[in-house]
């Protein structure tokens, strides 16, 4: 009869490889987390743009007789008519760069009201924009 060999170390080398497949695992799932969160905060501005465009687009609706006064280009100045607007948005969003641009389409009987929020989350990324186009009967 051959005596058994006995092996040594085989436990610790099963609860070795268990701590590095675990350690993996829970990176990934940080990893994951830290995604989520950026892309909640994006989404959040996004909702903030959409807004602060449908509160500016009923502004307009109601104030059609001095629809010119609401154009406004990048980086531009607002009026009167346009500074509390443009205070709240940069409010809500960080750092957000507006423009409005009114067209009058009198073949249409309308105008098209173009506005443009922009914006930048984190310094080296892409710069976000949200669009929205309305026509408002004259």
């Amino acid at each position: 009869m051959t005596p058994r060999r006995r092996q040594a170390g085989i436990a610790l080398l099963e609860v070795m490889l268990a701590v590095i497949i675990l350690g993996i695992g829970l990176l990934g799932t940080v990893g994951l987390q830290a995604r989520a969160y950026s892309a909640l905060s994006d989404a959040g501005m996004r909702a903030e743009a959409t807004l602060a465009t449908e509160k500016l687009i009923g502004a307009i609706n109601a104030d059609v007789a001095n629809i010119g006064q609401y154009n406004l280009a990048e980086n531009g100045t607002p009026n009167a008519q346009l500074a509390p607007w443009v205070s709240e948005t940069r409010a809500a969003i960080p750092g957000a760069v507006v423009a409005v641009q009114v067209q009058d389409q009198p073949a249409q009987n309308r105008y098209q009201v173009d506005i443009s929020i922009r914006w930048q989350r984190k310094a080296n990324t892409e710069a976000n924009r949200h669009r929205v186009t309305a026509y408002i009967a004259r």
